[in-house]
């Protein structure tokens, strides 16, 4: 199965040796049959058809979904047409946010601020240890979203489109080795350092990355009509 990667951001600097970030989802899903190809829409460049891949993967991004980029419009067109033609996308932090957006839901700089590091998401009565960093988060979910995932901070925090998309707003591809790199390079200064601390502290915990690449997995692979 051939594996569409959207790149709509780049990682830190100091996170260069990691590569693109579609490798950091190469890595995550693994081999299981798939393949991958990328397309850097951050930088202008998209897939000319939903039919070039037979599934989408939308990445994260330090951009806001409703920052007016060029790149943007063509982007929430391709999901919405990629929904139609009924091949599936699965979207992770920025892609769990263009999604809801390009599908009627509201997305904005949270006024509850920022969740930052590992955090505790309730998914179909498990809870699940990812990786989080975002500010921005989907407000008002799309009439054709049912809610996933969630806590009490982000309410939104996976959502699922039918069969078709899949999307959510934690890093399950990011490990603490990135995360570390985010508080020291990015965090101080611009997020709470009690948020930062917190962070810091549950750092080398386990993370449920496996499990949650297993789900996304499932989905990519789901039999459709």
């Amino acid at each position: 199965m051939k594996i569409g990667i959207l790149i709509t951001g780049h990682p830190p600097e100091e996170m260069s040796q990691g590569g693109l970030y579609d490798g950091y989802f190469q890595r995550l899903l693994g081999d299981d049959g798939f393949t991958y190809q990328a397309w850097s829409v951050v930088d202008g460049e998209m897939p000319a058809s939903v039919h070039d891949a037979e599934g989408w993967l939308i990445t994260g991004s330090k951009h806001g979904a409703y920052e007016p980029h060029p790149w943007i419009p063509p982007l929430e067109q391709f999901i919405r047409d990629s929904y139609a033609a009924n091949v599936p996308v699965i979207g992770v932090c920025f892609g769990h946010q263009i999604i809801a957006q390009a599908m009627g839901g509201k997305v904005e700089k949270f006024k509850g601020g920022w969740s930052v590091g590992q955090v505790d998401y309730r998914m179909g009565g498990q809870t699940y240890a990812i990786n989080a960093w975002h500010q921005d988060q989907v407000v008002e979910k799309p009439a054709t979203a049912k809610v996933i995932g969630e806590t009490d901070f982000c309410a939104n925090a996976a959502l699922l489109y039918d069969d078709r998309m899949w999307s959510i707003q934690p890093h399950p591809e990011y490990g603490d080795d990135f995360i570390e790199c985010l508080i020291t390079h990015r965090g101080k200064g611009v997020v709470p350092d009690d948020l930062l601390e917190t962070a810091t502290k549950r750092l080398g915990a386990p993370l449920d990355q496996e499990t949650i690449a297993a789900q996304m997995r499932a989905f990519f692979k789901k039999a459709r009509a």
